[in-house]
């Protein structure tokens, strides 16, 4: 068996990074890491951290760096010893990713490697825009490439699936516009320590899920 890996997935909303991160972390028994779940997580289980975090989200305001940073560290502390791990969606910064190194390097861990779905913004909106999410179990469909077998049914658990609010196009755009101005130095930082890999997110979903395995040397062992 190939030695636990440690990834960080950037990439667009919309971009698949997420549907990639959860295929791959099934097929190398490792564990997928988003920064939302985690700040659920921890401020659910009322931990120091997830006290801190709690009172910039009740407040609408963005969590500071040193505080998703130790929420993200968090995380990996909770997992088995030797549990590889993909960080989808974070870091977000350059400051983000510093305090990560750190943060590792006091652990004795460093991430192996940077995988960057690229996808161009109006592929980005076509896709985010037909989405539709179950209410209940939150199962995810796509009206042109996913779509449910009954229209407007969740094929899993029967209950209605929607188009969220931050799913909409304006809404779309605000966030692409956000991102690319956020991530663009981070993909720098990345490159310059040799760590990044592009992948292009318009192939087919399985195309892309081939190329991600050879960047991550999984032979399927």
């Amino acid at each position: 068996m190939a030695a636990a890996r440690r990834l960080i997935f950037l990439g667009p909303p919309g971009s698949g990074k997420g549907t990639q991160a959860g295929r791959l972390a099934e097929r190398l028994g490792i564990v997928q890491l988003s920064s939302g779940d985690a700040l659920r997580r921890e401020r659910k289980d009322g931990s120091e951290i997830g006290r801190k975090a709690a009172q910039y989200m009740d407040a609408g305001t963005l969590v500071p760096d040193e505080v998703i940073t130790g929420v993200m560290l968090a995380a990996i502390d909770k997992l088995p010893a030797g549990t590889g791990f993909i960080l989808d969606g974070f870091p977000r910064t350059v400051p983000q990713a510093e305090s990560l190194k750190v943060g590792l390097a006091e652990r004795g861990l460093s991430i192996d490697a940077v995988v960057d779905f690229q996808l161009d913004d109006a592929e980005i909106v076509r896709r985010i825009v037909e989405r539709r999410v179950c209410v209940d179990c939150g199962a995810t469909y796509n009206l042109s490439f996913l779509p449910p077998a009954k229209s407007g049914v969740c094929d899993k658990c029967g209950n209605e699936i929607i188009q969220r609010k931050d799913d909409r196009e304006e809404v779309v755009r605000t966030r692409l516009e956000t991102y690319r101005a956020q991530t663009a130095p981070l993909v720098e930082y990345y490159q310059a320590g040799g760590l990044l890999h592009s992948v292009d997110s318009s192939a087919g979903a399985d195309a892309v899920q081939a190329t991600v395995a050879r960047i991550v040397g999984d032979t399927g062992d």
